[in-house]
């Protein structure tokens, strides 16, 4: 039994990895890609989340979300991190597709709904889209299994400032009202995410075992590894949203603590993730630990069976 999924993403180099592992793994079924800005602008998010559901030969709907925050401005893209066009120095081409009409929290009501208690709603960048879904529908917490954000910083230092991460930081009062909603919560943010890491003999591991995406993850992760290098002085990069993914499909390997959550929504702390045990929100599962070589080899494995999945799907296609 497959598990159904809907990836909120701003693609982004370390999103691209996280979507070709859901993609080729056999345990999950990625209904839709929605997309929201971040590490890129919002139309350049919807266009690299089709390219990567192309490369993959993965029939999945692309609904294009929010372009800016609830309340705040808009921050400045992570070019920086993730390149201009969001893969690094890797050029861009144009999709052949197009996203689906309705809005990203549209279509999240739409489908959590049409499959009621069956969708982990996997968010790996700012969190507007799930507050706007929230609005649109109150309702929707009853429909979804369970929320698994990669986002926050709880105890640990953020990487946008000694406070945020940067995914609750680019929205902070879409996150609070993402952590004040009654549903299941697993945010898999800075305090694992840190430990777990990739170097340039993992991805060129997984060039040779698939060359087409394996490639193309190798190719992206040059431009990533150079950026954590200018911070860490080591040629390796932090492995933030396919953890995430990691966490729904081997959930077993990583240690959760338990706490409700707020978030600072302005003045110097702006995108802090709280403890906020006075509050009578839910519990949120934050994760704190983590098997880093097994949640590494999970990753590695998955995506360096890409390839044949793809060739596999390309197969059925023909024959169908």
């Amino acid at each position: 039994m497959q598990q159904k999924l809907i990836i909120d993403t701003d693609p982004g180099i370390d999103d691209a990895m996280a979507i070709h592992y859901a993609f080729a793994h056999p345990g999950l079924e990625v209904l839709g890609l929605t997309t929201i800005f971040g590490n890129v602008f919002v139309p350049q998010a919807t266009r690299n989340a089709l390219l990567l559901s192309e490369q993959a030969y993965y029939c999945v709907d692309v609904a294009e979300g929010a372009a800016q925050p609830l309340v705040q401005s808009l921050n400045p893209p992570s070019h920086h991190v993730h390149g201009a066009e969001g893969f690094g120095d890797v050029s861009v081409k144009q999709p052949y597709g197009m996203q689906v009409e309705i809005s990203a929290a549209d279509y999240i009501v739409k489908k959590c709904r049409q499959h009621s208690g069956e969708v982990i709603l996997c968010p790996v960048g700012p969190l507007t889209n799930i507050a706007a879904a929230l609005k649109a529908d109150p309702d929707l917490i009853n429909h979804v299994q369970k929320v698994v954000i990669m986002g926050g910083a709880v105890w640990s230092p953020g990487n946008v400032s000694a406070y945020a991460e940067a995914n609750i930081w680019n929205d902070p009062h879409a996150a609070d009202k993402v952590f004040a909603a009654d549903w299941d919560i697993d945010l898999i943010g800075l305090d694992v995410t840190q430990k777990i890491s990739c170097d340039d003999a993992d991805f060129a591991h997984l060039r040779k075992a698939a060359p087409d995406i394996g490639g193309f993850l190798h190719e992206i992760s040059a431009f990533y590894i150079k950026y954590y290098y200018s911070i860490f002085q080591k040629h390796v990069c932090l492995m933030h949203d396919p953890s995430a993914l990691v966490a729904i499909t081997d959930e077993l390997l990583f240690g959760f603590k338990e706490t409700p959550l707020s978030v600072v929504c302005e003045g110097e702390a702006v995108g802090q993730t709280m403890p906020d045990e006075r509050s009578s929100r839910r519990p949120v599962r934050v994760a704190v630990s983590a098997d880093v070589q097994k949640v590494k080899s999970c990753f590695l494995d998955i995506c360096a069976t890409a390839d044949k999945m793809k060739r596999n799907r390309m197969a059925s296609h023909a024959g169908s």
